[in-house]
């Protein structure tokens, strides 16, 4: 019920201006989903709905999506458990990996969308990537140490 309740409200506030929670609860209503306003606070807060301003400079609940931290949040937990370890020849960054996730670590790496990455060849175990200079590839291994250390706490 809750699952279809949000999508409704999702759909709503889409669709429709809406100001106010007061004006979701009854949007609910009317499509047969019986809320309260405590409910409908819950739902808005649940869903992640901000007050937006629209073209006719009115404030109405909308739908704010984050999808590149979501999958920077699954780049970085498919690095920490494939990852095994690295090193460095010049401007290539060799990356070993747990068998057979190579190129899931790489395709995590060429989605993270680093600048200094101009790209990667995967295996399956092993890693290649070019990286723009022999300093840039330091800066690379620092922020892949960074990531793979927070997975047991590390420092």
């Amino acid at each position: 019920m809750k699952l279809a309740r949000h999508r409704k409200i999702i759909e709503l506030v889409n669709e429709r201006v809406i100001e106010t929670q007061e004006e979701l609860a009854e949007q609910l209503k009317q499509s047969g989903y019986n809320v309260t306003q405590a409910t409908v606070s819950r739902d808005i807060r649940e869903l992640k709905l901000t007050k937006i301003t629209d073209n006719s400079g009115k404030q109405r609940y909308g739908v704010v999506q984050n999808k590149s931290t979501d999958m920077n949040e699954k780049y970085i937990r498919i690095l920490k458990d494939g990852f095994m370890s690295m090193d460095m020849a010049m401007n290539i960054l060799v990356i070993k990996t747990v068998s057979g996730m190579a190129m899931a670590v790489a395709a995590a790496l060429d989605a993270m969308q680093w600048s200094e990455i101009v790209g990667s060849i995967a295996g399956d175990d092993t890693i290649m990537c070019a990286v723009r200079s022999v300093d840039e590839t330091l800066i690379v291994m620092e922020k892949i140490k960074k990531i793979v250390d927070s997975r047991t706490g590390e420092k």
